[in-house]
């Protein structure tokens, strides 16, 4: 088995050092020159990925072995120690997957009995779901509530807390957000037609933070449209969140302003219409 020799080490070592980010690494870990040789080659990787993340722009564009980290040394003793750290793309992904499942556990265990009564302005939305759920099963072609307001009021807390109340009396409900939806949508094509009929027929839909996804002629038009109409003609009843209200969601869902973009636009609010009681909810931020 071949093995570099002192001589290789030093040539190698001295040849890496023109590299000023390589000298400066070096430097960053405060090792003697006979200590930081022995770990040339590794070194010089650190620096090729220190490079591509200069210049990366996101996860998807990262050209490192292990994506989203970076091979990086740390001095340990006489020794240089190799570990593959988390780049920021990757540790703000981390954290909105934390926050991701503290709010869906949170979201799981809502109930009538937890929601804050003490907030003036909340009572007529919370008088509202309350009355839903005496009147869920004996009134035909309930309407449900498009409700908006201020970030972290409680909306999407406040309808996830009436769907769990309604699944005790054995309705079918499911919550999604919305731009989440339509990214899952595209990147597991496969299972469209599954999930677009689940969403048209399931008892009690909430689609949340309407309004906060890109809009494209696709997500408006073939999956929005088509799973308002379905809900519509099934007699579903379906929920929405906003921070926007419906004059400004309707400017949102334009995407150009010719005359037929606008028409479809103007399409999709009055399916909004026909579906929903229209409710605002400004209150204090909750996630303060």
């Amino acid at each position: 088995m071949y093995q570099v020799n002192e001589k290789e080490l030093k040539d190698n070592y001295k040849s890496a050092l023109k590299d000023k980010n390589f000298t400066n690494l070096v430097k960053k870990l405060k090792v003697k020159d006979e200590i930081a040789m022995k770990y040339t080659s590794n070194l010089q990787n650190t620096c090729e990925e220190l490079n591509h993340c200069s210049k990366c722009k996101g996860l998807i564009y990262c050209e490192n072995r292990l994506e989203g980290h970076v091979f990086y040394p740390e001095k340990y003793g006489n020794e240089i120690i190799f570990n593959y750290v988390p780049c920021k793309y990757q540790k703000e992904l981390a954290k909105k997957e934390k926050n991701k499942m503290t709010r869906e556990k949170e979201l799981e265990n809502a109930s009538f009995k937890e929601i804050d009564i003490t907030d003036k302005k909340r009572v007529k939305v919370i008088k509202w779901l309350k009355e839903f759920y005496d009147n869920y099963d004996k009134i035909d072609n309930q309407k449900g509530l498009y409700l908006h307001g201020n970030f972290g009021a409680g909306k999407t807390y406040l309808i996830a807390a009436l769907f769990n109340e309604l699944s005790k009396k054995r309705a079918t409900t499911e919550i999604v957000y919305y731009p989440e939806l339509l990214r899952n949508i595209k990147t597991d094509f496969d299972s469209y037609g599954d999930l677009m009929e689940y969403l048209e027929t399931v008892d009690l839909l909430l689609i949340d933070d309407i309004g906060a996804e890109k809009v494209t002629e696709w997500s408006r038009d073939e999956i929005l449209g088509t799973i308002l109409q379905k809900r519509m003609n099934n007699y579903k009843i379906t929920f929405f969140t906003s921070n926007l209200n419906v004059e400004e969601l309707e400017r949102h869902l334009r995407i150009n302003s010719y005359s037929d973009d606008e028409i479809k636009a103007r399409r999709i609010i009055e399916r909004v219409k026909e579906l929903t009681i229209d409710m605002e909810l400004i209150s204090e931020n909750k996630r303060k």
